[in-house]
């Protein structure tokens, strides 16, 4: 009988109007001194102001760091680590997407360690994680990077990404608050959702799972299966934010514990080498590297076709599994995200290059039902490009 691991965060206030207990969980610690690390547009807006204000308010003192940018590289994550040892801070908060909320963690645990963070990454680094860092609460504004609840911190490199990863790493306090979503974008609640999905259906088919991790895969499939498209056409929808924020998290529990695959692997040199948002990344991808995959686990794939919302009950598992990646290819058009590397303006060119990149990601590529090849990755890819999904050849 097989022993699974099973990680999760220390402490999270999840639900409508959770921000209100920031303050309260801040006072638990005997600290002056806070950063807080967001992106830009949220202090435009003034959705950072909701975490500095009570704070300053009640004699902290806060400084806001605002040079975030999606896909973050890792000069970005070099310069704020940088600015957290030299600052004197004794805690960092993250308000924001996945690149917010990663950079806080790599900067509340950096800033305990000797040296670039660049000596850190799973790569290619030579050292290892062994301090805690200093205490960190991170407040997700969308649905779908569950970064709140892993140990991984995202980076970018010249073609590809890495990942600064150890449990040192985990928020010491996690905020999930709906009510912060409501603001997001269509395309960006669209990404960040089906970003969320693929947490979700890599990890019930990773070779890492287990019941517990597979009953919070299915259960976030159905809330955000059921969420999304609501979300997207109308961003005020409470309930719909409501369901994306819990299957979000719920979804996050679940690939930190079962892990990715696939879908991720491909989609990190897609990110590095054309910037495309990891969200966008890996719904482009969803539909082919699970129908790829799809005879390597045709009961699961049945399994996840009833969470979208279908019924198996009157087909065999093959053709529930053929089912499954036309739901997750409606859902994907559903929400208005192209289907096709073509449609991103990636030219047929890069599909080389991209095969390399995603062949190095053996980290995640450890996890797939189906153990995929370079040559495997290249009729991923290319059947991407092309818009027709496609199976190995037996």
């Amino acid at each position: 009988m097989s022993v699974s691991k099973l990680v999760f965060p220390p402490l999270t206030h999840i639900g409508w109007g959770s921000l209100q207990q920031l303050l309260p969980e801040v006072e638990k610690y005997d600290v002056k001194n806070i950063l807080v690390v967001t992106d830009p547009m949220l202090a435009q807006i003034g959705l950072a102001d909701r975490v500095t204000a009570p704070l300053k308010e009640n004699g902290y003192e806060v400084t806001l760091y605002t040079e975030v940018i999606p896909e973050p590289p890792l000069e970005v994550g070099e310069k704020l680590v940088s600015f957290t040892r030299d600052g004197g801070f004794e805690m960092v908060i993250g308000i924001g997407g996945g690149s917010a909320l990663d950079l806080a963690k790599l900067a509340a645990v950096m800033a305990e360690h000797d040296g670039p963070a660049a000596d850190y990454l799973n790569l290619s680094g030579t050292k290892h994680v062994e301090k805690k860092g200093l205490p960190k609460i991170l407040i997700p504004t969308t649905a779908g990077t569950g970064s709140e609840v892993t140990n991984i911190s995202v980076l970018s490199l010249k073609t590809t990404k890495d990942v600064v990863t150890h449990d040192n790493l985990l928020a010491d306090v996690a905020i999930v608050d709906a009510e912060l979503t409501v603001s997001v974008p269509p395309r960006v609640t669209a990404a960040t959702g089906i970003d969320a999905l693929t947490h979700a259906v890599e990890a019930y088919v990773s070779v890492n799972a287990s019941p517990v991790s597979d009953g919070l895969a299915l259960q976030a499939i159905r809330l955000i299966a059921r969420s999304l498209r609501k979300a997207v056409e109308d961003g005020s929808d409470k309930q719909a934010r409501i369901d994306m924020s819990q299957g979000s998290y719920i979804a996050g529990l679940a690939f930190f514990n079962a892990g990715v695959a696939g879908v991720h692997a491909l989609a990190y040199p897609l990110g590095g080498q054309f910037h495309l948002a990891h969200g966008e990344s890996n719904a482009v991808l969803l539909p082919y590297v699970m129908g790829y995959i799809r005879n390597s686990c045709p009961k699961r794939m049945a399994d996840i076709l009833n969470a979208l919302g279908g019924n198996s009950s009157y087909l065999s598992e093959e053709e529930a599994s053929y089912k499954c990646v036309e739901e997750l290819e409606r859902l994907v058009k559903d929400v208005g995200i192209p289907s096709t590397l073509a449609e991103f303006d990636i030219p047929e060119s890069a599909l080389e290059s991209l095969t390399r990149d995603g062949a190095k990601q053996k980290r995640l590529l450890a996890r797939s039902p189906l153990p995929l090849t370079e040559n495997d990755i290249r009729e991923i890819y290319s059947s991407a490009f092309k818009g027709k999904v496609t199976e190995p050849i037996m």
